[in-house]
Formats: C-alpha cells, structure tokens, sequence
C-alpha cells in the first residue's frame, strides 16, 4: 500500500502557532484583562485528526491526514478555509484558525474562527482523486461542521468546485441540499457574486486607506506582489486599476520585473495559459524570493506564511507592506520593519475580504435572496474601510503599530461578549 501520510514536526524556530500565540501575547498585555479569560480566549476550542484513505487512479491506495480546527465560537459559528497542501500541519491550522477569529472581530463580522487542511500534493492527483479526497475529508468531520457550527471555505489549492463537493457531500449525508454549510460556492449552488475577488480587493481597498493615511498618491505607485494566485492577481490587477504600476510578481516558479510595469490583464492570461509567470513578454527574469525585496511603495505579500523574517526584513525596500497571505511576517521580522519605519496593514485586517463577502453569502444562502456585485462590492468597502478606521484609531489611542493594534481590538470584540454571555463551567 503506497502511503502518503506524514506526521510532520514544525521548524526548529518558531511555529506557525508560536507565531500567532506571540502576536496575541504582546496585544494581551497592553490590556487590563483577566489572564484566565485571556488564556480562555486565547486557545482553540477543538482540534480533530482525520486519517483519510482513497484509492489512486493506478489501483494504489494513499492514506493522507486531514485536519480541521475550531478555535473560537464566541461571536458564532467557527469560520474559515480549507487547504490542500503537502506543507500543512495541525499547527499550522490551530495558527490559521486563531487568526480567523480575529480577523472575524476585527471587521465586526458574527463568526469565530476555524481552519481545516490535507497534508497533500494536489498538483500530482487527477480530478477523481481530489474529488475522493475532498468528499472523504467532509464526511469525517461533518459531525463538527454545519451552517450554525463550523462553516468552510476556499484556501490554498482549493475553490470553488472543491466546495461544490463538500456542500453535495455534506447534503447526501444530511438528506437535503445545505447549500450555507460552505462559502466560496459557484454561483449556481448559492455563490455570492464578487465572492472570487473579495480577499484581493479587500487588499487594494486597505492599502488604498494606508497610503491615504501616508500622503501617497496611488496614481503611479510602484507595487511588487509576491505570490500571483487567486489573492495576489487580483490584488495585483485592482491596484492597477487604482493607478498603481506594478513593476514585480512572482509565483511557485519564478518571478519577473519590468520597472516601467507590467500588463496585469496580460500577465494574468500569460499565467493562466502556461501555468506561471516566467517567460512573460518585456519581463526579466529574477530570483523567486527577490520579488520581495524589489524597492517599490506597495509590497503584496500573497503566498505562505512566515516569508518575511528577522533575518531578511532589512532588505524590504517597501513603505507599506499589505498583507494578503496569512502571517507572512514573523515577529523577529516585524520588530524590524517597524524599527524602520515601513507601514504594515496586517493580515486580520488586510486580507479580511474574503471572510466578510463569505459572510454576505452565508447570509444570502439562509434567506435565500442573493445582491448584484455592485451590493456586494459596495457593502465590503463600507465594512474594510470602517474596520480600517478602527484599527487606526485604536494605533493613535495606544501609540503601538497597526499589527498590536488590530490585536487589541480583536481580543477586545471577543472578550465583550465572552463577558456578556458568561462562561458555562
């Protein structure tokens, strides 16, 4: 039996979960709170190991691990992605469903955070295969996910015919179509409109507010985006829009730099016909990982976490820096940054599109009544920009980065009603 399940030890640094546990820790104690109800908050609510058996396209089994982690439902129903990736662990997603909460609080939305993934590779299965994947994955962990419990959504290496099967999965078992068990749909089984673009254009409209807060005018700022999938391309593609020159990208492959900009729309046909960027007409080609320190005035982190560290954050030539992965920032490499004056929008913040437009559609998909993008477009801007507001205000009040910031006003949100409702014991 051919196997490709892994029990995989997180670095010899910091683990992703160190990582977010620190962040938490360091807005923590800038608030008079309770430890005891800072360390209930503060740790997830419920992890669950899956082992998930399929047979290959060759006659071959492989058994690989999935996860699913809820850390807070104090808001409401747990919230997040689901990743297939031969890099994810249960760390990663107990970090990843941390943030969710946050994020979740930060733009005011009623979820808590949650995350799920499979540790594998699906750029070596066929269709059949992930789909077997997908609806064994959902069959093991729906007695914890549900419209009022845990509701998924699109992550790396997912979308939406991936959530396609896991609504008709979840459906077959429950014996009548659940098209709010996950978000992130195709619009013909309950998606949202704008839904595709939401985590991109929640990164355009948050750098947008950055550089308004700075006296950077947006028409003819230079942009590098390191990552150029779904988030990275439409960031990409709407700051373009905005009057940005986007002079770098890169992806899993390779990365390119024209300093008189790139021809996003172009780009993203060229990257969508052969499977990447490198080799794109008036390009040079760069190191993968040098996209990063391309002097420009916007820097898009947009692919996995922890890219950014102590050791390299002395080579961002940035003014900001919006954060469309997930904690592509260590602590180590933020206390540089910020030592250096760069302006981070932080991921709960910056990346919180995609969240906000799959709570429009899980609102759409109950009452059964779905908006015109412009709605859905409109409503997201209101909700980023306010959130934006917010979190500046509460940097000014506190004297401490957007990062500490966003923090202390997450951990806020949910402590209010965690003392509202009282904790049952």
């Amino acid at each position: 039996m051919a196997t490709s399940k892994t029990s995989k030890t997180t670095s010899i640094s910091m683990s992703v979960f160190e990582h977010a546990m620190r962040q938490f820790d360091e807005a923590a104690s800038r608030l008079n709170v309770d430890p005891g109800l800072l360390e209930f908050i503060k740790q997830p609510r419920r992890a669950m190991i899956v082992t998930l058996p399929i047979q290959r396209d060759d006659g071959e089994w492989a058994v690989y691990e999935g996860y699913r982690v809820q850390h807070s439902f104090t808001r409401g129903p747990a919230k997040g992605g689901v990743r297939f990736h031969p890099q994810v662990t249960l760390d990663e997603v107990m970090a990843l469903s941390a943030w969710m909460t946050w994020k979740s609080a930060v733009v005011g939305i009623p979820f808590g955070g949650g995350k799920g993934g499979i540790a594998c590779d699906p750029t070596s299965m066929s269709r059949r295969e992930l789909e077997c994947l997908t609806r064994r994955y959902t069959a093991e962990i729906m007695d914890i996910i549900g419209p009022e419990k845990d509701v998924p959504a699109p992550d790396v290496n997912t979308n939406p015919q991936v959530m396609a099967w896991m609504m008709d999965t979840y459906s077959m078992h429950a014996r009548q179509t659940t098209t709010a068990i996950v978000t992130g749909k195709p619009l013909e089984i309950g998606g949202s409109r704008g839904r595709v673009e939401a985590t991109g254009r929640g990164v355009m409209l948050t750098a947008r507010e950055a550089a308004k807060h700075l006296g950077l005018d947006l028409n003819g700022a230079t942009v590098a985006v390191q990552g150029f999938g779904n988030v990275g391309s439409v960031s990409a593609k709407l700051l373009a829009e905005q009057g940005c020159k986007v002079i770098a990208v890169s992806d899993v492959f390779g990365a390119i730099k024209n300093p008189a900009g790139l021809d996003v729309p172009a780009l993203i046909d060229y990257a969508h016909d052969n499977g990447r960027v490198s080799g794109f007409p008036g390009a040079e080609e760069i190191p993968r990982d040098d996209v990063l320190f391309v002097e420009c005035d916007i820097l898009v982190p947009a692919a996995l976490e922890s890219v950014i560290d102590g050791d390299n954050a002395h080579r961002v030539r940035a003014k900001i820096i919006a954060e469309g992965a997930n904690g592509p920032i260590t602590p180590d490499g933020d206390a540089v940054l910020n030592e250096r004056g760069i302006f981070i929008v932080p991921d709960i913040l910056c990346n919180a599109g995609g969240v906000t437009v799959s709570y429009f559609e899980w609102v759409q998909d109950r009452i059964g009544y779905f908006w015109e993008e412009e709605e859905v477009n409109r409503r997201l801007e209101t909700i980023l920009v306010r959130a934006f507001g917010d979190v500046l205000e509460m940097s000014r009040l506190h004297d401490v980065n957007m990062r500490i910031a966003a923090f202390m006003l997450a951990i806020q949100r949910v402590l209010e009603v965690t003392t509202m409702r009282g904790v049952y014991s």
